[in-house]
C-alpha cells in the first residue's frame, strides 16, 4: 500500500474553494437558513404560546362552567324545594277544604234529621191527641149510654170540684 501525500497546491486549492464557499454561504445561504430557523422557532414560540393561552381559556370555560352547573343545581334544588311546598299547601289546602265541605253536609245533614224528627213528633203527636180524643169520645159514649152511669160521673165530677 502505497501512501498518497497531498501537495501543497491542491491543499492551497482546496482551502480556498472552502473558504470561498463559506463566504458565499454566509452571504447567500446563512441569512435565508437562519431567517427560517428564526422564523420557525417564532412559529413555535407562538404556537406555544397560543397553547397555553387556550389551556388558560379552557381551564377559565371549566371554571366558568362548574360555576354555572352548580348554580343551574340550586336553581333546580330551589324549584324542586317550591314545588313540594306548593304541592303539600294544595294538598293541604285541598284537605281543609273538603273538611269545610264535610262539616257543612254533615251540619246540613244534622239539620235535615232535627227537621224531620220534629215533623214526625208533630205528626205524632197529631195522631196520638186524634187517637186520644177517639178513644175519650168511645169511653164516654158507652159511660153515657145508661143514664145511671152519666149520673155517677156528673156526681164524681162534683166531689172533685168541691174538693179543690
Amino acid at each position: 500500500m502505497e501512501l498518497v501525500t497531498p501537495s501543497i497546491g491542491l491543499v492551497f486549492w482546496t482551502t480556498i474553494t472552502f473558504v470561498c464557499l463559506l463566504i458565499l454561504l454566509k452571504k447567500f445561504a446563512w441569512k435565508p437558513i437562519l431567517g427560517a430557523i428564526y422564523e420557525r422557532e417564532r412559529f413555535i414560540d407562538e404556537a406555544l404560546n397560543k397553547a397555553e393561552l387556550a389551556k388558560v381559556e379552557m381551564a377559565r370555560l371549566t371554571a366558568q362552567n362548574e360555576v354555572l352547573m352548580k348554580t343551574a343545581r340550586e336553581e333546580r334544588d330551589l324549584m324542586l324545594k317550591e314545588a313540594k311546598t306548593l304541592k303539600d299547601n294544595i294538598i293541604n289546602e285541598a284537605k281543609n277544604q273538603a273538611q269545610i265541605e264535610g262539616a257543612k253536609l254533615i251540619e246540613k245533614a244534622k239539620i235535615e234529621i232535627d227537621n224531620q224528627k220534629k215533623s214526625a213528633l208533630i205528626h205524632l203527636k197529631s195522631e196520638v191527641s186524634s187517637l186520644s180524643l177517639e178513644i175519650a169520645e168511645r169511653v164516654l159514649r158507652a159511660q153515657l149510654e145508661n143514664k145511671e152511669k152519666q149520673q155517677e160521673l156528673v156526681n164524681s165530677l162534683l166531689k172533685d170540684v168541691e174538693l179543690n
